[in-house]
């Protein structure tokens, strides 16, 4: 397709993540997102999901806090306070619209277990079906450093392949990712974002790397993906009608399937796997699963079923997988064949990670 934003008009599942500055700052945020995405969901068969922040500054205000707390329990405390004023302000502006809102609580762990992430699946798949909008945000009350997402951008990514959505829309208050003069750039692509690190100009520092990050992570999921401004007029609306506004991520030529995806970015590895360069051919190449002969070293405290990185010789992550040995069994077999390991210990044939369990990086 010439126009990338051409098969926007045609997405029917979309996810929309606003953060809490946007809402700090636009005291009519909420009203606007309502009226438009309940005009568009009428007009056409288009499902949607909110990933919202707000609860924590919220609750700040609520509890009389000076400043945002630094203590976690103090965090917790305002965050249970201001998820209910937050939803309290989502359900009063879509019920204007007469839709109904649903609040979709998750921590980093919940998306980590492949039960849960079914569980999670079919709730929000209900949801969808009874017409109710699902609104999204990290389970701050619960959240400890070890659960967390990190930012609802990395949460919204996340959630994109957990509902095949066709289209991600990152709202913030700027106009896009802006090129070094400051231009807003139309397009981008995973090729583009690392050609931008290698020259040393990852589009910014914070707020918006973080945001390309969860373009570059969803668009591998088959979505589309938009960082662009929520103070646009209509911004929504005019997004859906593949209007040039913000900067688009096209799906991702070799999309990932929905476990891949899962293995790739929301999996948290364990440890690092050290490989040589003839392991790295023979990963590219053939499609291979991993061999302890390959494997120079490993760091990291890791058990079978763990994610791992895959590291080559240059110090790059090549691969990234679940192993199937953990990190002592890993070490005693690295750099043998499976001659030398049976012949060592009469143990079967080992794989450190199966070609099945792997994602290869470009």
């Amino acid at each position: 397709m010439s126009n990338p934003r051409e098969a926007l008009k045609s997405a029917r599942r979309v996810v929309v993540k606003v953060g809490s500055r946007l809402l700090a700052t636009k005291s009519g945020l909420i009203p606007d997102l309502a009226r438009q995405i309940s005009e568009a969901s009428a007009n056409t068969r288009r499902e949607f999901l909110i990933v919202s922040s707000g609860a924590v500054s919220l609750g700040v205000q609520k509890l009389g806090y000076g400043e945002r707390p630094r203590q976690m329990p103090r965090l917790q405390a305002a965050a249970a306070v201001g998820q209910g004023e937050l939803m309290r302000r989502y359900a009063e502006a879509f019920a204007q619209y007469g839709k109904t809102v649903a609040q979709v609580l998750l921590t980093h762990s919940d998306l980590a277990s492949r039960r849960r992430v079914t569980n999670a699946q079919q709730a929000l798949g209900a949801l969808f079906e009874a017409g109710a909008i699902p609104i999204v945000n990290e389970n701050d009350t619960v959240s400890t450093a070890e659960i967390a997402f990190g930012d609802n951008d990395q949460l919204a990514s996340m959630v994109a392949p957990l509902v095949q959505a066709d289209l991600l829309l990152l709202l913030t208050d700027v106009s896009g990712v802006l090129d070094p003069n400051d231009q807003r750039i139309s397009v981008m692509t995973s090729d583009s974002v690392m050609g931008e690190r290698k020259a040393s100009n990852p589009h910014g520092t914070g707020g918006m790397a973080r945001k390309v990050e969860a373009a570059v992570k969803a668009s591998h999921s088959g979505a589309s993906v938009i960082i662009g401004a929520a103070g646009e007029p209509e911004a929504i609306t005019r997004m859906l009608a593949g209007e040039d506004l913000g900067t688009l991520f096209p799906p991702h030529n070799n999309s990932l399937k929905a476990r891949k995806h899962w293995i790739a970015y929301t999996l948290r590895p364990r440890g690092d796997l050290l490989i040589n360069a003839g392991a790295v051919n023979a990963l590219r190449s053939g499609g291979s699963s991993l061999l302890p002969v390959g494997v120079l070293g490993v760091r990291g405290r890791f058990s079978p079923g763990d994610a791992v990185r895959v590291i080559g010789p240059d110090g790059d992550e090549v691969a990234r997988g679940l192993a199937k040995l953990g990190v002592l069994e890993v070490a005693h077999a690295a750099g043998q064949s499976n001659a030398e390991i049976s012949e060592g210990s009469g143990a079967a044939d080992q794989i450190v990670i199966h070609r099945d369990d792997l994602v290869l990086f470009s």
